[in-house]
């Protein structure tokens, strides 16, 4: 049995990709790529930042390859 301190939690922010999928009319490129520099700076470790799917079924994912260029790593 393990004691409290070997226990951990991984808490993986979602709302650039699962989020913004969501949104009925795409969010510009900069305001993706600002959402994810603020949570980072704010001290988020693991975000999903993008999808690479088709535009055409996901028209909020299209310039997922730019997001991923663009945000601070």
């Amino acid at each position: 049995m393990s004691n409290a301190s070997e226990r951990r939690v991984k808490i993986v922010e979602v709302g650039p990709r699962d989020g913004l999928q969501n949104e009925k009319l795409p969010v510009p490129l900069n305001a993706k790529v600002e959402l994810i520099n603020q949570l980072s700076r704010a001290g988020l470790r693991f975000i999903e930042a993008a999808s690479f799917v088709s535009p055409k079924w996901v028209p909020q994912m299209a310039g997922s390859a730019e997001v991923m260029a663009l945000i601070d790593v």
